[in-house]
């Protein structure tokens, strides 16, 4: 279990936010890391010519460490739906198949998924919402011979109910099908081995549970896809093979899919702070952390009548709340005048907390609600 860890963000007191799921707040070293960037790029003059090389390496080996990786599978993008194009780019989907995928899922990782069935005389196969928030037996029920792809998060990211991913790899060796995960909601809150769930790609957009800009995000290629086809070619992801002629190829690994806008002043050094202090943290001790927090929040709402995912089901980070009737138009907005932070998602609210959240937030969001709801 960590300490509350309040003071490394810059969250007044009278504030209550639990919506890391949404936007995760800068820590203060990361913002102080960003104006570093924004002084070089004041006085470019100044800039060490391996400074970005070196940045770009040392979060590659961070992120990598943190889903079990090695570095060459490692690819910094600078979206979800960027890495997901790549995957969808790289992988075959042949007429007749279909592509697995979950009933409202985040639209990063369905949108390239339609284009894809739409242009190869493919189908969606979408796997209904359970009742009872235990996805896995549907999604491994949906997997059959005809399933070409199958694309997940770990979570959804409605309510934070789970999938079991390792489960999932297997029975998509088990038919031949390609497996892409979007791990947004997942990593750095959370344990992820991609040894053990062996997918073709996995893409994370680290605004979230990684503490990072917007426009940081990473991707992982199995080595299988190690010689696949980029969206994009730069001096970043090519090695110039003839200096004279002027003749570029794709470089080996994960490199090969990586943005040519990497190197922006602000975003590369700041991801990096923020990635050293996770994984000083540890992710483990990370959602052994929010656990009992989210699973106050489950409590406090079942002793309410609402509905909530409990026990295995969920995720620790992450819960969704239902209630028995439609809830009040603008509940959101209303709990934010009273400087409290979650979101509406669907026809529930999301609430997400983080190292700088303890009961008293939680309480303090249950008495608002209360008060909102009678």
């Amino acid at each position: 279990m960590l300490n509350n860890v309040k003071s490394l963000f810059d969250i007044p007191s009278d504030v209550c936010y639990l919506n890391c799921a949404a936007q995760s707040p800068m820590l203060k070293s990361a913002k102080q890391a960003g104006d570093k960037g924004l002084d070089i790029k004041l006085h470019p003059w100044t800039l060490d010519p391996d400074f970005w090389g070196k940045c770009a390496d040392d979060l590659r080996g961070l992120l990598a460490n943190m889903i079990s990786a090695d570095a060459k599978d490692i690819a910094l993008i600078p979206s979800t739906a960027y890495g997901v194009a790549t995957a969808a780019q790289n992988l075959k989907l042949e007429s007749g198949q279909d592509i697995v995928l979950l009933e409202g899922q985040f639209p990063s990782n369905v949108i390239a998924w339609e284009k894809k069935a739409k242009e190869n005389g493919g189908s969606l196969n979408i796997v209904s919402r359970p009742a009872d928030y235990n996805w896995t037996p549907h999604i491994l029920d949906a997997i059959t011979n005809k399933t070409g792809i199958v694309t997940l998060p770990a979570c959804h990211w409605t309510d934070g109910s789970k999938i079991d991913l390792v489960a999932v790899g297997e029975h998509c060796r088990r038919f031949g099908a390609a497996l892409v995960v979007d791990a947004t909601q997942a990593i750095g809150a959370m344990s992820i081995d991609v040894r053990a769930i062996q997918p073709d790609f996995l893409i994370c957009s680290s605004y979230k549970w990684l503490l990072s800009p917007v426009g940081s995000a990473f991707l992982y290629a199995s080595s299988i896809h190690h010689e696949g086809k980029a969206i994009e070619l730069s001096k970043f992801n090519c090695d110039d093979v003839d200096p004279v002629k002027g003749i570029y190829t794709p470089k080996s690994g994960a490199y090969r899919y990586e943005m040519g806008g990497r190197n922006v002043f602000t975003h590369l050094p700041m991801a990096l702070e923020s990635a050293r202090q996770i994984s000083q943290w540890g992710v483990t001790n990370i959602q052994k952390t929010l656990r009992p927090l989210t699973d106050l929040v489950g409590d406090m709402a079942l002793e309410r009548g609402w509905q909530a995912p409990v026990g295995e089901n969920r995720v620790g980070h992450i819960i969704g709340l239902t209630f028995p009737n439609d809830h009040p138009e603008n509940l959101q907005k209303n709990l934010a005048e009273n400087n409290v932070f979650v979101s509406e998602r669907g026809a529930g609210i999301r609430v997400s907390p983080y190292l700088y959240n303890d009961e008293r937030d939680v309480l303090r969001f249950f008495e608002v609600m209360d008060r909102l709801l009678s």
